[in-house]
């Protein structure tokens, strides 16, 4: 194993900082662990490993949504189930576990 003697040296939002370690912290992983490690990562895939894309579309923040809208939701996912476009919890575990191997 080489050395850990080269520095990186990034300006980050605080609040982003804050909430990483917080989790990190939790693991038992040191920031500079975490960052040998995405950079590792970066090595093996060649590139970033996870997409960097503007997502299609966000989760609805039920938190902020009228009664009204609110409904309209269920309703679409209610919708979504009588059209069989839903996949049943068995079966979601079941490909999280196939997608990464646990």
């Amino acid at each position: 194993m080489a050395a850990k003697s080269a520095n990186v040296y990034a300006r980050i939002e605080p609040d982003v900082k804050e909430q990483a370690e917080a989790i990190l912290a939790v693991l038992g992983i040191p920031s500079s662990n975490a960052i040998n490690m995405f950079y590792k990562q970066i090595i093996l895939n060649k590139g970033i490993p996870f997409d960097v894309k503007i997502p299609s579309s966000r989760p609805v923040d039920v938190t902020e949504l009228s009664k009204s809208d609110l409904n309209t939701e269920l309703e679409k996912g209610y919708a979504d189930m009588e059209a069989g476009r839903t996949k049943s919890a068995k079966q979601v575990f079941s490909d999280i576990r196939r997608d990464y191997n646990i």
